[in-house]
C-alpha cells in the first residue's frame, strides 16, 4: 500500500464503506485440544475483536480521495498523540463454575457438565444394580463418585495439553469441562509440526497412562466389589478416551497429529489442516452409520437379542450427536486455518480510515464539511495543541438530524480515548487482533511511531476484512 502523502492532507487508509459482518467464524479464536469421553468431541470455541457499541453503517462523508498526507489540525500544526502504556488485557473469560487455577490456567465446569454427570450417574447406577444388587440406592452414590472421578481423568488429559503448551510458550486461555468432555483453549498455533504433534499426543498418552494406573490396583481387588467395579470402569473409560481421541481426524487429537505429519511432509500447515479436516468428516459419517450397526451386531459386547427398541433409538441419537460434533469441529478447524493463513495480510495501516482533526467546540456540520473537503470518513477531536482527546462515533453522527448539526458540538458525540484505543499503524495479523481484543471499542485511533495521527480504525472494517479473508481462495 502507498504510505506517502502530500503536505496538509490527512493520512488515509481504506476507503471501503462499513457493512455488517456476516455470520462467519472470526479470527483469533484460541486453538483447542480436546479430551473426550467415548461419546464426543466439542468443536472449537470463537472469539473475536469485540466492540462495545452498536455497529451501524453511517456515512458521515463521501468516499475519500486517493491523495494522502499527514494529519493536521486546523492551524496547520501536526496533531500528536502520546503513546500510552500497553493495553490492559481483556477480562478473563468465564464459562461456568471456576474450580481452580492449576499452572495459572483457570479451570471451569460448564453448566452442561451437571447434566451429563447426572446421566452417567443414572446409567452407571443401572449397571451396578445388575452387578451389585445388594447396594440398593447406595449404588447412585457410587455412580456419582465414578462420574466425578471420570471427569477428573478428563481434566488430567487436558492438563497434559496445557503443560505442553506452556512448555512451548503458547498461552492457554482456559480449560473447560463440558457436556461431552473437556477443551483446552490455546491462544496460538504451534510454530513447528513437531510441536504440534507433541501437543496433540500428550493428551491421549496421559489417558493411556491413567488406564494403566487403574489396572494395577485392579489386580489386587475382587472384581465383584465396589472398588473392583470403580477401578475397572475408570480403566476402560480412560482407554476408550485415549483410543477415541487418537482417531486421525479433526477436531480430535489424532487429527491434530495427522495435521502435523502432513504439515511436515508438505511444508504447508494448511495442507495438513485440509487433510485432517476431510478425514474428520469421513469419521463423522462413519460414526453416524457404523455405531448403530456395531451395537446391533453384538460387536461391542451386547447380545443383539437383548437390544430393545429404546436402545436402538438411544444408539441412533448418540451416533447423530457424535457425528454432528465431529463434522462441525472439522469444518470449524478448516475455516479457522484458512483465516489464520490470510491473517498476516490484515494490517492496521491498510484498514485505517482517513481522519481530520477538529477542536472540541467545532460544530458537527463544520466538521463534516472539512471531512468532505479532505475526502475523510472519520473525525478526531483534539485540543488547542493538537493532542487527540476523543473519537467522534459514527453511530452518534447518524443520530443527529441534519438541521441540528450546526448547533451540536463534536465533543458531545465523541468517545474519550483510553490507552488501549491507541493503535500503532504498524500492527498486523494476530498482534493487531490481540490489541483490539484487549480493549473492545467501535473505533480506535491509529498513530505513527512518532505519535502523529494516521487515522481511525473501525472495528466494523476489521470484521469486514476478516470475512473477505475467509472468502478468498487459499
Amino acid at each position: 500500500m502507498d504510505e506517502s502523502g502530500g503536505s496538509g492532507q490527512p493520512r488515509s487508509g481504506t476507503d471501503e464503506a462499513d457493512e455488517h459482518p456476516t455470520d462467519q467464524p472470526r479470527p483469533g479464536d484460541p486453538a483447542t485440544t480436546t479430551a473426550r469421553p467415548p461419546s464426543s468431541q466439542e468443536p472449537h470455541d470463537t472469539d473475536t475483536p469485540a466492540d462495545g457499541q452498536d455497529q451501524e453503517d453511517p456515512t458521515p462523508a463521501p468516499t475519500p480521495q486517493p491523495d494522502r498526507g499527514k494529519g493536521k489540525n486546523e492551524k496547520g500544526k501536526s496533531a500528536k498523540g502520546k503513546k500510552g502504556p500497553a493495553p490492559r488485557r481483556a477480562k478473563e473469560p468465564g464459562g461456568g463454575l471456576l474450580m481452580g487455577r492449576p499452572f495459572g490456567v483457570p479451570v471451569y465446569v460448564a453448566p452442561s457438565w451437571f447434566l451429563v454427570a447426572a446421566l452417567i450417574t443414572w446409567v452407571f447406577g443401572g449397571q451396578l444394580d445388575r452387578v451389585l444388587p445388594e447396594l440398593g440406592m447406595a449404588r447412585y452414590l457410587v455412580s456419582l463418585f465414578f462420574a466425578v472421578a471420570f471427569y477428573a481423568s478428563v481434566l488430567v488429559h487436558e492438563l497434559a495439553h496445557t503443560v505442553a503448551a506452556l512448555r512451548f510458550k503458547l498461552p492457554v486461555r482456559r480449560i473447560q469441562l463440558q457436556f461431552f468432555g473437556g477443551v483446552s483453549e490455546i491462544e496460538k498455533e504451534s510454530e513447528t509440526p513437531g510441536r504440534e504433534f507433541v501437543l496433540a499426543f500428550v493428551g491421549p498418552l496421559l489417558s493411556l497412562i491413567l488406564g494403566g494406573l487403574f489396572y494395577l490396583p485392579l489386580q489386587a481387588v475382587e472384581p465383584d466389589t465396589v472398588p473392583g467395579v470403580l477401578l475397572g470402569g475408570l480403566m476402560i473409560s480412560n482407554l476408550i478416551v485415549a483410543a477415541f481421541n487418537l482417531l486421525p481426524g479433526l477436531p480430535l487429537d489424532g487429527g491434530r497429529m495427522l495435521r502435523a505429519v502432513v504439515w511436515k511432509i508438505t511444508g504447508k500447515p494448511m495442507s495438513g489442516t485440509v487433510a485432517a479436516a476431510w478425514v474428520g468428516r469421513f469419521l463423522a459419517i462413519s460414526v453416524l452409520i457404523g455405531l448403530p450397526l456395531l451395537t446391533h451386531s453384538g460387536a461391542l459386547g451386547a447380545d443383539a437379542t437383548d437390544i430393545s427398541g429404546m436402545d436402538t433409538v438411544m444408539d441412533a441419537l448418540l451416533a447423530a450427536i457424535l457425528a454432528a460434533i465431529i463434522w462441525t469441529g472439522a469444518g470449524n478447524s478448516l475455516r479457522m486455518a484458512r483465516l489464520r493463513e490470510h491473517l498476516p495480510d490484515l494490517r492496521a495501516r491498510a484498514l485505517t480510515r482517513r481522519a481530520v482533526p477538529v477542536e472540541t467546540a467545532t460544530p458537527l456540520s463544520e466538521a463534516l464539511r472539512r471531512a468532505n473537503e479532505a475526502g475523510a470518513r472519520a473525525l478526531v477531536v483534539v485540543d488547542a495543541d493538537g493532542e487527540p482527546l476523543s473519537l467522534v462515533r459514527e453511530t452518534a453522527i447518524v443520530g443527529v438530524p441534519e438541521h441540528r448539526r450546526p448547533w451540536v458540538a463534536v465533543s458531545g458525540l465523541a468517545q474519550d480515548l483510553t490507552d488501549g484505543m491507541r493503535v500503532s499503524a504498524e500492527l498486523a495479523g494476530e498482534e493487531l487482533l490481540e490489541v483490539l481484543r484487549a480493549t473492545p471499542a467501535t473505533e480506535y485511533l491509529v498513530v505513527e511511531d512518532s505519535g502523529e495521527i494516521y487515522g481511525v480504525l473501525s472495528a466494523a472494517d476489521v470484521e469486514k476484512a476478516f470475512v473477505k479473508a475467509m472468502a478468498r481462495p487459499n
